[in-house]
């Protein structure tokens, strides 16, 4: 049962990383600092895109607007969090 317990950490926690990758990666490219037409940076980005995206969108639709600032993604790394305590609360 720990080995399992162990897994899903390691699990939430490589997603809270990629989300955390696709927000600094969305600020470089916002503030022009990397550019999109590099393949590498491309590559990256939508990776990172295609595998936060299904989870953020059903976030950002239950937010209110908030004039151009995005929180969906503290909200799902606080969401991440609270359900690894969880796990480890009642299972560990």
């Amino acid at each position: 049962m720990i080995s399992l317990l162990w897994l899903i950490d390691t699990v939430i926690s490589l997603y809270i990383w990629v989300v955390v990758i696709g927000v600094v990666l969305s600020w470089l490219v916002h503030f022009r600092v990397v550019n999109t037409s590099n393949p590498f940076v491309y590559r990256v980005g939508e990776f990172v895109y295609r595998i936060t995206e299904p989870v953020l969108r059903p976030i950002r639709n239950v937010l209110p607007n908030m004039g151009g600032i995005d929180i969906s993604a503290i909200v799902l790394i606080v969401v991440l969090l609270f359900a690894r305590n969880l796990i480890f609360e009642y299972f560990g």
